[in-house]
C-alpha cells in the first residue's frame, strides 16, 4: 500500500524540506500537481494517495477519519526526517489536522498546518448527509461546486469509481466530530470568498483548534481555488516562509476578515479533469 507519492516536476535530488498535500474528497494526488511549479526546487512535494483512487483504485474506501489519519501518520514517519508543512484542502484539511496532532504525539510535528476550503471542527456536518444520498444527489453537488467536467459524465466507469471514493470520504468527513484536544502547531486557514459550500466568514474559527499562531487568507475562484495558479503561488509563499530558518510567526488574527471582490462565475476557472476534477468537499 502506497499512502504517499512524490509529485515530480523538476527533480528534487537533495530536498531541504517537504510539503505533504492532502486533496479534497475523492481527490487524486495529481490534484496538487500544479504546486510543483510554485514551490522552490529544493522543496519536495508529496501527496496523499487514499484507497479507491489512482494506483489504489481497486481498494475499498475507508469511511472514517481516524484510521486514514493514522495510516498517513505512519507513512510520514517512514520518510527521511526533514522540516515539513502539511497542506490539506477541504476533506484534506480534516485529515491534515488529525495527522498533525498524531505527528505531534510522535515528536515530529510540521512547521505549519494549512487548512483550506473547510469549516472548522467546531462546526460539524449536519444532516441530511451527502454520503447517504443517491448517486444523482452526489452528481448534483459536484455540478454545484464544479467538481467534475461535463465531458466525463458520459464515462460511466469513471463516474462510478469517482462516486465510490467520494462516498467513502464523505462518510468519514460527515461522521467526524471535534476532538477533545487541539494542536500547538501554527495554522493558516485559507478559503475563497465565492466558495458555494463554505462560509468564508467562519474560517477564523480554526483559531480555536490551535494554541500556536494563526492567520486567515481569502481568495476567489470557487471551491477549488487552491489548485489554481495564483492562489497556489500565494499560499506556497506562506509555506516557504514557514520552512525558512528564521521565519516570523503569524500575527494572531481572529477578527473579521476583509473579503476580496468575488470573482465571476466558476466558468472562468475550469476544473481540470486530471487534477482537481476528482471532486467534492
Amino acid at each position: 500500500m502506497t499512502w504517499l507519492v512524490e509529485l515530480r516536476g523538476s527533480e528534487v535530488r537533495e530536498p531541504r524540506a517537504r510539503v505533504i498535500a492532502l486533496a479534497h474528497a475523492g481527490g487524486w494526488p495529481t490534484a496538487f500537481r500544479g504546486w510543483r511549479e510554485v514551490l522552490p526546487p529544493d522543496v519536495a512535494l508529496v501527496a496523499a494517495q487514499l484507497p479507491g483512487r489512482a494506483t489504489r483504485a481497486g481498494e475499498a474506501g475507508v469511511d472514517r477519519v481516524e484510521p486514514l489519519a493514522g495510516a498517513l501518520t505512519e507513512a510520514v514517519l517512514d520518510l527521511e526526517p526533514l522540516p515539513f508543512v502539511v497542506v490539506g484542502h477541504s476533506f484534506g484539511s480534516v485529515l491534515g489536522y488529525e495527522m498533525t496532532k498524531s505527528l505531534e504525539v510522535a515528536g515530529r510535528p510540521p512547521e505549519l498546518l494549512v487548512v483550506s476550503g473547510r469549516q472548522a471542527p467546531c462546526l460539524p456536518s449536519e444532516p441530511p448527509f451527502l454520503h447517504q444520498g443517491s448517486d444523482a444527489d452526489l452528481l448534483a453537488h459536484l455540478d454545484l461546486i464544479g467538481g467534475i467536467p461535463e465531458g466525463l459524465l458520459r464515462r460511466e466507469d469513471f463516474v462510478q469509481a469517482t462516486l465510490n471514493a467520494i462516498r467513502a470520504d464523505l462518510a468519514a468527513l460527515e461522521t467526524y466530530r471535534r476532538p477533545v484536544s487541539g494542536t500547538d502547531v501554527d495554522v493558516l486557514a485559507v478559503g475563497a470568498a465565492d466558495d458555494p459550500i463554505v462560509n468564508s466568514a467562519r474560517l477564523h474559527l480554526w483559531s480555536l483548534e490551535t494554541s500556536g499562531a494563526f492567520a486567515c487568507r481569502l481568495f476567489t475562484g470557487g471551491h477549488f481555488f487552491l489548485y489554481q495558479p495564483d492562489a497556489a503561488a500565494a499560499v506556497a509563499r506562506e509555506v516557504v516562509r514557514a520552512l525558512g530558518p528564521t521565519s516570523p510567526k503569524f500575527v494572531r488574527n481572529v477578527g473579521p476578515m476583509r473579503h476580496t471582490p468575488v470573482a465571476p462565475p466558476r466558468d472562468r476557472h475550469p476544473v481540470s479533469a486530471t487534477s482537481a476534477g476528482r471532486d467534492l468537499p
